[in-house]
């Protein structure tokens, strides 16, 4: 199981929600089971995005995926919290999320709670996501190649 996620946790304070996986036995909030929407078509599709702390120093760079994004999807929305954005994804309230720059700790057990809810998450690129920092792009599965796509056309900087 090296370089494997094999279980994660993602604690909501606010609304005292628990999200877990265990690799193999699905995703769970607070201990019922958890599966992704059925959105078949980005138009369709309630999106979340997050942005890197120097948003401000480089803001039409790091607009350029939100412009191109909103007008494909129904709505965009950023709610401040990757981890919980993937656990939002793998709840079925949203149907996918993208963001360029997460560290590991941001992402990978919101991850693995996605997966296991039938989701699918890589790079921004589409390739496999590694253990390290990257950018990803995590969807209910059904929208995973046209967001792909989507940003691709948007010319997107792997930082």
């Amino acid at each position: 199981m090296d370089g494997e996620i094999v279980a994660g946790t993602v604690y909501d304070p606010l609304r005292d929600e628990l999200f877990s996986a265990e690799r193999g036995a699905g995703a769970h909030l607070n201990g019922q089971p958890l599966r992704v929407s059925g959105a078949r078509r980005l138009i369709e599709s309630l999106l979340i995005t997050g942005f890197p702390y120097d948003t401000h120093q480089r803001l039409e760079e790091r607009l350029r995926f939100f412009n191109r994004v909103m007008g494909l999807a129904r709505a965009v929305r950023r709610d401040g919290s990757a981890a919980l954005d993937l656990c939002y994804v793998a709840a079925g309230r949203a149907d996918g999320f993208w963001e360029e720059i997460l560290k590991p700790w941001d992402m990978h057990a919101g991850r693995l709670i996605l997966e296991e809810a039938g989701g699918r998450a890589t790079r921004l690129d589409g390739t496999p996501l590694g253990l390290g920092p990257d950018g990803v792009v995590a969807t209910n599965g059904l929208i995973q190649d046209a967001l792909v796509e989507a940003l691709r056309e948007g010319k997107p900087a792997l930082v």
